[in-house]
């Protein structure tokens, strides 16, 4: 991973982009809107969320890839709109050394067909991630769940 890249990774992690863009600032979407608050859409969404935990902290090299890895396919993903991701936040805890992302996508099949191409990150770190595993005795450890939002739910 080239330097820029991995200053671009932290950036990303450091202030995520909940949109792609819109008229409004940073400020603006860091502001707290007091009341309750509904998404508008009038087309399928989907919601995935995905987290890590960090098992075994004296294997670096177990855990250590898997948090260097979303970075970039995060800046992948920022920068295709034809991927069908929407944005995303990143959440910190409930305990040390666990991380949550809530990712919005356009369509459930958007994540799948990310998921599953081999020319994209996510499918050699995947690979990658399994040959670790299982050499590191469960460093770190990985889940995901996906939510199909039908209109107007």
């Amino acid at each position: 991973m080239a330097r820029s890249d991995f200053t671009q990774g932290i950036r990303l992690l450091a202030t995520p982009e909940w949109n792609r863009g819109g008229p409004e600032g940073r400020a603006e979407r860091r502001r707290v809107r007091r009341g309750r608050f509904v998404a508008a859409h009038t087309e399928p969404v989907a919601v995935f969320l995905i987290g890590a935990r960090v098992n075994r902290w004296r294997s670096v090299r177990g855990w250590l890839p898997v948090f260097m890895a979303m970075p970039g396919m995060l800046k992948e993903l920022t920068a295709e709109p034809e991927s069908g991701f929407l944005g995303y936040r990143m959440l910190l805890g409930p305990s040390f050394g666990e991380v949550t992302f809530v990712q919005y996508w356009r369509r459930a099949g958007d994540i799948r067909a990310y998921a599953t191409d081999s020319a994209r990150s996510h499918r050699p770190a995947q690979s990658a991630f399994w040959r670790r595993y299982f050499t590191s005795n469960g460093a770190v450890g990985i889940w995901h769940e996906m939510y199909a939002v039908r209109p107007g739910a």
